[in-house]
């Protein structure tokens, strides 16, 4: 087999193996989506799993401001890109989705799409698919952080500061974590210990939150907002419970679960529910 016979094989089984290239997608198929690599695809979301915004209780401050700042998105004026960030379970993520419903109602054009934190190398390449689009869209990180040796953080630069062509006026990005700065504190401290000028390494990670132009910071919850979330659960799916009974098991349950949080308060509505014979969505 000749030389240039061998190249030809072999580039055809390279062509056999790479993914078929991406089509454009049907924007207009969900008002969600799922962005995939492997190949590139934006894959629709039949039913968003979601809560009423009614149903979050005790973070009254962050739902009005991501609120408004994405009624601002929605309706074609500038609006920031949000980094939601605090305590566990406290509905981070569900107030993003709630938000995102009622902004839908008023402005049908406006798609919520889930990124996940090690698909953001491929965030410029989604960008160039959403640059010309009618829609306006909302990506959308949950549990975003960053370990040691973890580089992620700078494909993330090319939605909060887009680069050379900007960022695209019709995207922004909703971002949750754990970490106020995206990093761990020993992290942090390692870099100070390391390199020639170990405080350029420190800044560059830890301005990546400074890039968000808003915080909304959230923290574990009291006991009346605890009991208040699970009213407004039963309530809201007419599972019937006295409130001596209902404040009795509650306390006992986050008791058990060594904390007090909105997961919490769910996990207990949904044992009520099974109990009760109550479904629940």
């Amino acid at each position: 087999m000749s030389d240039s016979e061998l190249l030809l094989r072999v580039a055809e089984a390279l062509e056999r193996m790479s993914p078929a290239p991406f089509g454009r997608p049907d924007l207009d198929a969900a008002e969600a989506f799922v962005w995939h690599v492997a190949p590139d695809r934006l894959e629709p979301v039949v039913k968003v799993a979601r809560v009423g915004i009614s149903l979050l209780v005790g973070v009254d401050r962050a739902r009005d401001t991501l609120l408004a700042n994405t009624m601002q998105f929605a309706s074609g004026f500038p609006a920031n890109n949000v980094l939601l960030w605090g305590a566990r379970g406290m509905g981070k993520s569900s107030l993003v989705k709630a938000v995102h419903a009622e902004a839908s109602l008023a402005h049908p054009g406006v798609k919520l799409i889930e990124i996940q934190r090690e698909d953001l190398p491929s965030i410029g390449r989604l960008l160039n698919i959403l640059r010309h689009s009618e829609s306006r869209f909302i990506l959308f990180c949950d549990d975003l952080s960053f370990d040691k040796d973890d580089s992620h953080y700078k494909s993330l630069k090319a939605v909060l500061d887009g680069g050379i062509e900007g960022r695209p006026e019709n995207v922004i990005l909703y971002a949750t974590s754990n970490r106020r700065h995206l990093m761990p504190r020993d992290m942090i401290d390692n870099e100070r210990q390391a390199g020639i000028n170990p405080s350029e390494a420190v800044e560059e990670k830890v301005s990546l939150s400074d890039r968000f132009g808003l915080w909304l910071g959230f923290h574990a919850c009291n006991q009346d907002d605890f009991l208040g979330m699970i009213r407004g659960y039963c309530d809201a799916f007419g599972i019937a419970i006295d409130d001596a009974t209902l404040r009795a098991e509650a306390i006992e349950w986050s008791q058990t679960r060594g904390g007090r949080s909105g997961r919490v308060a769910w996990q207990y509505v949904t044992d009520l529910a099974g109990r009760r014979g109550v479904q629940l969505g």
